[in-house]
């Protein structure tokens, strides 16, 4: 044996390899037991060999000198993570919640327009000209001018319900735009708990220590981030990170240990162009000029259309002349309050039964003010489809996107299974080489030197 190196030497080797091995199935036995815990990050063991024994002589032929090595060390419990599966999935998912949310308010909207359908304003429009034909097929009977009046409260009704409901479900992406941007809401409040775990992140990392479980928590709150809006990440020393958020400039929505607080009432989250995510989709939306004003906009253009060109046809207010908005247009106080001063004829001495109005009014069927209301309906369903189509592709692009960052960082029980009986058996072999190294030292200390040996 060379000089210099004890006869414990190879027990020691032979402990490294064992305590290496006890560790890496440790590892495998935490991977598979968080196998189906959300967001976490399948973890391996970085193993280094030990250069542990400079012999100066005697190691090598013609009396050598070398560097014996000593065996293995723990170096790292590595998470096993790639920063640009990470990237593609955050901006994936971005887009596909915007798409989610876009196609759900806008499947709201035609639920709420009711077309085609039997309370639909396009069958209420109908039998508005219906009951005008019908007048113009009896012009002197009361009965069929009380019935044309009914047919117009309804429409009216109709139109000024279908504004408040179209109202409400803007209101109601408004309030939930509120309920995530503002001070308590998922943003401020998610930005404050990664400045925390920053804190601590750093702390730990400074020690030598490696915060896996923190570092797990932190990109499960940033996955969240990404599904509300663009978030744009910065690597700091020590494992921290700076978080802009959607492509907005300064103030940065996380900055270190330090969270982007804003001045009462300064809440906004609202930056050019739109943030993406579930706060676009709602921004877009909700905002004044949004999609859901926009509707109502031509909704407003059909409605006055309809009452301006009645009243032209009817020589008079058979609509209520101030009421050309959605939300105010009625009939006529005056006619709804009694159905016979409906008007059949503007010919002075004109015999009984004329119907000259009537026919006019009749023959707006078709008119402009179906061709608006239609091409609104044409708008809302056409939009409607392309969201939906949009959504699918978005949705299949994300699963795409997750099952390629699943391979990297998700756990695979196949593989850690293998990996438990590869470490089991370097623990049996190790621990083979222990006792076989006790026993030579056993026959050393004990037995040299005895009789009969």
């Amino acid at each position: 044996m060379p000089s210099g190196i004890s006869s414990f030497f190879g027990l020691n080797t032979a402990l490294r390899g064992l305590q290496a091995s006890q560790v890496a199935l440790d590892v495998t036995a935490h991977n598979i037991a968080n196998a189906d815990t959300a967001g976490y990050t399948r973890q391996a063991v970085e193993l280094e060999q030990v250069v542990g024994l400079k012999v100066s002589a005697g190691a090598r032929a013609g009396n050598g000198g070398a560097l014996l090595g000593g065996g293995v060390d723990v170096t790292a419990y590595r998470r096993i993570r790639d920063a640009f599966a990470d990237l593609q999935y955050r901006t994936q998912k971005s887009i596909s919640s915007e798409a989610d949310t876009t196609a759900q308010t806008l499947a709201n909207v035609e639920l709420v327009l009711n077309e085609p359908g039997d309370k639909g304003i396009a069958t209420l429009l109908s039998r508005l000209w219906d009951a005008w034909q019908q007048v113009a097929n009896q012009p002197e009977d009361t009965a069929t001018k009380g019935a044309l009046v009914v047919n117009a409260i309804a429409l009216a009704d109709g139109i000024r319900s279908l504004q408040a409901q179209l109202t409400a479900v803007k209101d109601n992406a408004a309030q939930e735009l509120a309920a995530y941007t503002t001070a308590g809401g998922d943003i401020l409040s998610n930005a404050a708990e990664i400045a925390r775990l920053n804190a601590e992140i750093k702390r730990a990392t400074a020690a030598g220590q490696q915060p896996n479980a923190l570092l797990d928590q932190r990109d499960r709150l940033i996955d969240r981030l990404a599904e509300l809006g663009h978030v744009t990440i910065t690597e700091l020393p020590n494992n921290s990170i700076q978080i802009a958020f959607g492509n907005v400039n300064p103030p940065l929505l996380v900055d270190d240990t330090t969270a982007w607080a804003p001045t009462p009432p300064d809440t906004s989250l609202y930056p050019t162009p739109a943030p993406g995510g579930i706060i676009g989709a709602l921004q877009a939306l909700s905002e004044t000029g949004g999609t859901i004003d926009q509707y109502l906009a031509d909704l407003d253009a059909f409605v006055n259309q309809l009452v301006t060109d009645v009243n032209a046809a009817y020589g008079g207010d058979f609509f209520d002349p101030a009421g050309t908005t959605a939300a105010t247009i009625a009939v006529d106080a005056a006619i709804a309050a009694d159905p016979s001063t409906v008007m059949t004829t503007a010919v002075a001495g004109s015999p009984p039964g004329a119907n000259d109005i009537a026919l006019a009014v009749a023959a707006l069927r078709g008119g402009a003010a179906d061709r608006q209301y239609a091409g609104l309906i044409l708008r809302i369903g056409s939009e409607a489809r392309d969201a939906n189509r949009r959504q699918d592709a978005a949705t299949a692009v994300l699963e795409s996107a997750k099952a390629r960052r699943d391979s990297v960082s998700g756990v695979s029980i196949d593989e850690e299974m293998a990996n438990m009986i590869r470490f089991q058996r370097a623990y049996q072999a190790s621990a083979r080489t222990l006792s076989t190294l006790d026993d030579m030292l056993d026959t050393l200390i004990n037995r040299t030197g005895r009789v009969g040996l």
